[in-house]
């Protein structure tokens, strides 16, 4: 996984992740490539929570944690969808379905501005 947000202050950020359940309630576990937990994250209705060796966070959503953790709102509920082939639309984003099969998505938001860029590579 790798988001890359534009701007004055650009911004990347790529990890190995583990994803279990929905948009609803889950957890992901991003790592480095050697295995090295990054980050933990795990919610629930009406609570999200991210562990990271910088501390904890806790938000009332997953949208909002990952907007406070990453600088740029993320469409959970969408990603989801798309990761099972729905097209889905969200706003401001363009998801690129077409290499699914081969383990490819690509989701680019051009509104509201800064442009991010978020590139998948699964592992199936």
């Amino acid at each position: 996984m790798a988001l890359s947000v534009e701007g004055e202050a650009r911004q990347s950020f790529s990890a190995v992740f583990a994803l279990q359940g929905r948009s609803t309630q889950g957890s992901l576990t991003l790592s480095t490539p050697l295995g090295t937990v990054l980050a933990e994250l795990q919610w629930a209705p009406g609570h999200a929570e991210l562990r990271s060796p910088q501390g904890e966070r806790t938000a009332s959503s997953l949208d909002e944690l990952l907007e406070q953790a990453l600088g740029s709102a993320i469409p959970v509920q969408a990603l989801f969808a798309w990761l099972h082939g729905d097209a889905t639309t969200a706003a401001g984003w363009q998801a690129d379905l077409s290499r699914l099969s081969d383990g490819q998505l690509t989701a680019v938001r051009s509104a509201p501005l800064p442009r991010a860029t978020l590139r998948i590579a699964l592992d199936r």
